[in-house]
């Protein structure tokens, strides 16, 4: 479905560019969720806006691709730079916030149309979309309604729906829950998976909570400073990672009726403006040698689909007590 082809994008600000994806390689399989985690400022975001096509300045892609196979026409020819004339019909974007991303003085239902074709039939297509946005528990009366006027649980359920309406081949989901409470944010989660389920379609969705992850995807890619450092199905991966970064990041989850204080990552990522060598996790890594800091780790197949950016991926961290 995606072939994502050694890509580096970069953004230019007043100190020059700087990489915020750089070098990511790997094919995403069609008809899966697939989860991307990472710290803030890993390149999650940056590396759906590619895939997307968003590229607008200060945003450029530097080198690399992305191909797209949809599920009717393989032979069709779509590229990072044709993407944009398949946005919400093929390809579709959820952002972070839907106050944000819906116009605050334009009501709902012109925010539908337009999105139609220019010959299509606005009142059936209307129809269309009353009957749709029922399915996902809305009334058909939020769409004579302003955004403002629309809870956030609501808002979000409305971006759901214009982003599913088409029902694209890809959706890309960007922290759809955030700012939402854990009841809200439960029902959007099942919402994106019932519709994933009924349209077999692939989805990105990007969060900070493995828990989630863990629940819903099917897949996970692990980024971190600007690179991915794993990538497998989800159940290999939370049963066994094979990055110290990944195995980090899940023993910090808390589990019901275990009591024992949960260690953090400790450290912060290194700055993309810093001349990086070798690993880009050596200095936060129980594991790291030498070796990690003079040498790149190339992202191989490690097990059957699962990918992996270390040196000694699989080995056993040493054990790290918790801090009082």
């Amino acid at each position: 479905m995606i072939r994502l082809n050694q890509l580096v994008a970069t953004y230019t600000t007043v100190r020059g560019t700087v990489k915020a994806v750089d070098g990511v390689d790997l094919e995403i399989p069609s008809g899966n969720i697939v989860g991307i985690a990472g710290e803030s400022g890993c390149g999650k975001t940056t590396l759906l806006k590619v895939i997307y096509g968003d590229l607008v300045y200060p945003l450029a892609l530097d080198s690399g691709g992305v191909d797209y196979v949809f599920a009717d026409d393989d032979r069709q020819e779509v590229t990072t730079e044709t993407i944009q004339q398949y946005w919400f019909k093929r390809i579709s974007y959820i952002p972070q916030s839907s106050m944000s991303s819906l116009n605050p003085v334009v009501k709902i239902r012109k925010q539908f149309v337009d999105f139609l074709e220019p010959k299509a039939n606005k009142e059936e297509t209307l129809d269309r979309v009353r009957q749709f946005i029922r399915q996902l528990d809305l009334p058909a009366e939020a769409l004579d309604s302003y955004p403002h006027q629309l809870s956030g649980g609501m808002r979000q359920r409305m971006m759901v729906a214009l982003a599913t309406f088409f029902q694209p081949d890809i959706i890309l989901a960007d922290e759809p829950t955030t700012a939402l409470d854990v009841v809200v944010q439960k029902g959007i989660l099942l919402l994106l998976v019932r519709l994933q389920r009924q349209m077999q379609n692939t989805v990105l969705f990007v969060s900070h909570d493995m828990g989630v992850h863990y629940q819903i995807s099917h897949r996970m890619l692990i980024m971190y400073a600007a690179k991915a450092v794993e990538f497998g199905e989800s159940a290999e991966v939370f049963s066994a990672p094979l990055h110290p970064y990944t195995r980090m990041l899940i023993d910090s989850l808390p589990n019901i009726g275990d009591d024992h204080m949960r260690q953090g990552v400790s450290g912060r990522p290194p700055s993309l403006w810093d001349d990086l060598r070798g690993c880009r996790f050596a200095a936060r890594c129980p594991l790291a040698t030498q070796r990690c800091r003079d040498e790149e780790p190339a992202f191989i197949e490690h097990r059957p689909n699962h990918f992996a950016a270390c040196h000694y991926a699989g080995d056993e961290l040493p054990k790290v007590e918790p801090s009082a």
